[in-house]
């Protein structure tokens, strides 16, 4: 074999060696996500690398990649698009074009990208959001909120809390003809984190008369007291979502100071005057046999109270909405509830399933088998388009 041959087939398995990744052999399309996650992690390592010469944050990178798949608001022949501000914030505004001889139901969407990424704008959102008005035959609002690192908790959090308190203005709904009674909220990930702590929260809202009728979470991230579940254990190194990006995503909701990541992948980051909401996270307690077999619960390691005192927000049940209390979770709305077998996010919404259904909530449990994280907004998959479609026909059903 020649020089030249030589170094062809090195260079070969080396490509080889870098696109390939292990999937289960019931992932359909294997290839398509390799390819995927491939060109994901080029870009993640790309952009780590320019973090790491000090030249651009990684998010703030990533955040111009992202705006590369933004596409304009343009009504088509089904759905009429707009762009306005509800209380200063920027949404979308998707409504059917075919007359309605009643009130329309209304869902309001919050898009994903660890609460440092995406925008309504972007192209598999926008199409996600025209499709719902389409076949619900609903007013679908898809809301923006400012991004970390340059905005940390509680900003995301109150941004679309701010959005959903004006939408559900009466004079609002009367404007684009929404039925008051058949309201729902909808989120992916970061998104459906953010879904259920507003849903939460409107609860406790006096000034809120007009209440939601249903709140669909698509593989939220929940709580970031733990983060080392089976979930995140077995997907450690999951296609799209790994474990180090999600306790990365989770760090910089909370602030650019790179030692609450460190604790938190150490579980060190929970002081020990906080121990008692482990209760509301013990996987050993609330996860079915099915998820829990070979794994064994360790107690947590409690840190100091530093990073709790500077950076509380890991604490806030409006971050981690599965700290609040069963009182408060038994007056949520009827909930649909997606998780994937590969995503270390399916343990969040497993555990949030069983108190929900503990609490007496009514809850249709949709877990994927064959699922990974963005399953549902990669809308290349087939298997996007099979979770949409029963996303889609739940909401007919029950909205």
């Amino acid at each position: 074999m020649g020089r030249k041959s030589l170094y062809l087939l090195i260079g070969g398995i080396l490509i080889a060696y870098y696109i390939y990744t292990p999937l289960s052999d019931n992932i359909e399309e294997p290839w398509r996500l390799m390819w995927i996650n491939t060109h994901l992690k080029t870009i993640e390592n790309l952009v780590t690398f320019v973090e790491l010469l000090g030249l651009h944050h990684i998010m703030d990178s990533l955040q111009v990649v992202w705006s590369f798949y933004e596409v304009p608001p343009t009504s088509d022949e089904n759905v009429t698009v707009t762009e306005t501000q509800f209380n200063n914030i920027l949404v979308r505004v998707y409504v059917p074009k075919r007359k309605s001889e009643v009130l329309r139901r209304g869902l309001f969407y919050i898009h994903g990208g660890g609460w440092c990424l995406g925008s309504a704008a972007v192209n598999d959102y926008d199409l996600l959001s025209r499709w719902t008005a389409d076949r619900l035959d609903a007013v679908v609002v898809s809301t923006n909120y400012r991004l970390a690192p340059k905005y940390h908790f509680p900003i995301q959090f109150e941004d679309v809390y701010n959005a959903l308190r004006w939408f559900l203005h009466k004079t609002v709904l009367a404007k684009y003809g929404v039925n008051p009674e058949r309201i729902g909220i909808s989120g992916d990930s970061a998104g459906g984190n953010l879904a259920a702590a507003v849903t939460q929260q409107l609860l406790d809202d006096p000034d809120v008369k007009i209440k939601l009728k249903i709140q669909s979470l698509i593989y939220p991230a929940l709580q970031p007291l733990d983060v080392d579940l089976p979930s995140y254990q077995e997907n450690s190194n999951a296609p799209v979502l790994s474990k180090s990006l999600m306790v990365r995503f989770w760090s910089e909701y909370f602030t650019t100071d790179r030692s609450l990541e460190k604790a938190m992948l150490s579980r060190q980051h929970v002081p020990v005057e906080s121990s008692h909401l482990f209760k509301f996270v013990n996987w050993s307690s609330l996860l079915p046999e099915r998820f829990i077999k070979g794994h064994v619960y360790n107690n947590p390691n409690y840190g100091s109270s530093e990073l709790a005192k500077k950076y509380p927000g890991f604490l806030d049940v409006r971050a981690a909405p599965l700290l609040a209390d069963d009182k408060k979770l038994h007056s949520l709305p009827l909930t649909y509830v997606i998780t994937c077998q590969y995503d270390p996010l399916r343990d969040d919404g497993i555990m949030y399933v069983t108190r929900l259904r503990n609490a007496g909530v009514q809850v249709t449990h949709n877990h994927v088998e064959d699922g990974f994280h963005g399953a549902f907004s990669f809308l290349e998959f087939k298997i996007s388009h099979r979770l949409i479609n029963q996303y889609i026909e739940w909401l007919k059903e029950n909205l």
